[in-house]
């Protein structure tokens, strides 16, 4: 996963133009002025001189001026002189580089030990992580007038505008600056969105589950007795790792999810979080210490409390950008509204094919449907293999972060890159052990690295380890791509994040190939076939997951004083609906709420979709590299930096943004 920076670039990138500001202060009469002085002076773009004046005038408060000083502030600080306009543009573009490098360094180390394996944390680590450098940046650069000039020259366009933008390169960098200052979000509130946010990240980085400690049905120790496993992430990868296991291996699959649903329903005993000095049987829900039951309490509603913090510090920033953090994370930072998002996903969800694709595991497994099987994982060879096995061999090939940096050139090779071209991505990039499941923090300024951070164990990294590490590579290399590689500064990065995830995911799905271990289907066409079974069910998974954060995220807005307790009802009640909806007709069983297990809607807030996003992206680019030197089109994809979803595809593949393809090949080759 990504990891998501809330600083000084992502905060301002986000937040939306409001209709009016909070505060504002000029009126109407004394915008029609100052558009009209400067369309008198001989300036023929009306059109962007309204733009540019109507969002200062948004922007404006009292201790900025009065409304003839605003008059004279955007008859002095027009630019209408093309060359000039591209010249102050390139000038802007280094400052915010320079800054947004800088805070970017300062936040990745203010977090290293809370995110890192550096021992044992204390209270004063995490309140340094809290701590956001950036928060007051946003309120100096109003106070200086730099934000208003920004405004009144590069004005916000709508997306409708940006898509009609077509190749114009120039132009789409000078609508990215646009999109900069938008609202003015006191420092405080910045703070104490950043401070939620972590303190979220805090809990879920702690959140282990001692498999070795964990108790099955009839009260036996089945897992390695050193097994520890983070919630979700390796608690699902668990079970996925278990479906070539027979019987023993699907014990092992009940038990995980029976600890799941106790933690989605918060009555996992704490004594049972991050500890192996008890015993727990998630079944019965009892703890056991040197073979004796103890009294223990139940954690309650810790992860309804974070979720709520979270949606508390956002409510704060809505009332200065005049809409929701929904709005926000969909119809701004993604450019894709929750209404377009919520189609897709449904249509998605509803295709019959998947009644077939269910039918198909069930046939494989000799058995029915679990709710776990969301998580089926037998059309990989990986699945085939012996997970010890694999195990021995990436532990034995990266025992430490530094192993896995130093192999990283010899990664990038494997996958076409030459050794020039390895060389340079991979010196852009540093690898440091994870505290938790790890993430990819992207760097900010060049001549920065990036830093993939991915859990070790002290044994070296285990395979599950490998295949993350693997993920976050790519978003390690998209990273660098589109920072050091765009033609301009405001370029960099992609439309959003699910892009990013896609690059990780045709990373990920290599992994075995990186390990020099060939699939062993008998030909091609089982091998497709294969694939697109295992991408459909995939999204499949990630698609109800994604719809049950969104609609609880609704219903906290529509119910904005709401309880952790409220909250967590509302959360199982969703996610039970959703699984009944489209869940339920495939699998056969009801009730199910294994679709709020995911720790992301804990610590990244309306990630999820991204996901869903990211496995769409992802089919479309492996039918587009498909027979195409795959280095070169990656570095050429890549490359295009931060378009609108759809022109990205368009001019990445040719095609827009759509599921229908991969349902078209699944009927085509599988069904």
């Amino acid at each position: 996963m990504k990891k998501v920076f809330i600083g000084f670039i992502l905060i301002l990138v986000m937040i939306s133009c409001a209709e009016q500001s909070k505060n504002a202060v000029i009126t109407q009469q004394a915008i029609d002025k100052a558009v009209a002085g400067l369309v008198s002076d001989g300036q023929s773009d009306k059109q962007s001189i309204e733009k540019g004046v109507k969002q200062v005038a948004r922007l404006w408060q009292a201790q900025d001026g009065s409304e003839d000083e605003f008059i004279r502030f955007c008859a002095e600080n027009y630019i209408a002189l093309p060359d000039e306009k591209q010249a102050v543009f390139l000038k802007i573009s280094d400052y915010m580089e320079a800054i947004s490098g800088h805070f970017n360094e300062m936040s990745l180390q203010l977090q290293r030990q809370v995110e890192e394996a550096t021992g044992e944390l204390h209270r004063i680590d995490e309140m340094f992580s809290a701590y956001n450098p950036g928060t007051h940046i946003n309120d100096d650069f109003y106070e200086n007038k730099l934000a208003f000039i920004i405004a009144l020259n590069f004005p916000q366009l709508s997306l409708a505008e940006k898509e009609n933008l077509g190749n114009d390169r120039l132009a789409w960098a000078y609508a990215r600056l646009g999109g900069m200052f938008t609202a003015r979000i006191p420092a405080n509130v910045q703070q104490t969105a950043s401070a939620a946010n972590n303190e979220a990240e805090v809990y879920i980085s702690q959140y282990n589950i001692y498999a070795g400690h964990l108790l099955n049905r009839e009260g036996k120790t089945i897992f390695p007795e050193d097994m520890v496993l983070l919630a979700h992430w390796n608690m699902r990868d668990e079970i996925k790792a278990n479906y070539n296991k027979g019987e023993a291996g699907f014990d092992k699959q009940q038990t995980i999810y029976e600890a799941m649903k106790r933690i989605i329903a918060q009555e996992i005993p704490t004594a049972a979080i991050n500890s192996g000095a008890v015993d727990w049987n998630p079944f019965t829900n009892t703890v056991y210490q040197s073979g004796n039951e103890v009294n223990t309490s139940p954690e309650g509603l810790v992860r309804y409390e974070k979720i709520l913090k979270q949606f508390k510090a956002a409510q704060t920033v809505d009332a200065y950008t005049g809409n929701t953090y929904i709005d926000r994370n969909f119809s701004e930072s993604m450019e894709i509204s929750l209404e377009d998002t919520e189609i897709l996903l449904r249509n998605y969800l509803t295709a019959p094919e998947l009644k077939e694709v269910g039918k198909i595991i069930a046939d494989r497994l000799g058995r029915n449907l679990e709710a776990f099987d969301i998580w089926y994982d037998g059309f990989k060879t990986r699945s085939r293999l012996d997970e010890q096995k694999l195990t021995e061999q990436t532990s034995r090939l990266y025992p430490d972060a530094a192993a896995f940096e130093r192999q990283m050139p010899a990664i990038l090779r494997k996958l076409g890159f030459s050794a020039e071209r390895a060389t340079y991505l991979a010196d852009r990039i540093e690898v440091d052990a994870a505290r938790g499941s790890g993430h990819a923090w992207g760097a900010s300024m060049k001549g920065q690295k990036a830093h993939l951070r991915t859990r070790i164990p002290k044994e070296g990294m285990d395979y599950k380890g490998y295949n993350i590490a693997i993920h976050e590579f790519g978003h390690n290399v998209e990273q660098t791509l589109s920072l050091y590689d765009v033609d301009y500064y405001m370029m960099n990065g992609v439309p959003n994040t699910a892009f990013t995830e896609a690059l990780a995911f045709v990373f990920q799905q290599r992994d075995l190939a990186l390990l020099g271990i060939e699939t062993n289907y008998e030909t091609s066409a089982d091998k497709d076939k294969a694939d697109i079974l295992d991408k459909a069910w995939r999204l499949y998974e990630i698609s109800g997951v994604s719809l049950v954060e969104m609609e609880y995220w609704k219903w906290l807005y529509a119910h904005p004083d709401a309880t952790a307790a409220q909250l967590k009802e509302t959360v199982i009640r969703v996610a039970k609906e959703v699984w009944n909806t489209y869940y339920a007709p495939v699998f056969g069983i009801r009730d199910e709420t294994v679709l709020a297990v995911y720790s992301h809607t804990v610590e990244y807030p309306l990630y999820l979709s991204a996901y869903a996003f990211g496995q769409i992206i992802e089919f479309q680019l492996e039918e587009y590299l498909n027979g195409k030197d795959f280095a070169t089109e990656v570095d050429r994809i890549f490359r295009l930096g931060r378009l609108t979803p759809n022109q990205w595809m368009l001019q990445a593949t040719g095609q827009p943004l759509s599921a229908e393809p991969l349902l078209e090949k699944l009927r085509a080759t599988a069904l």
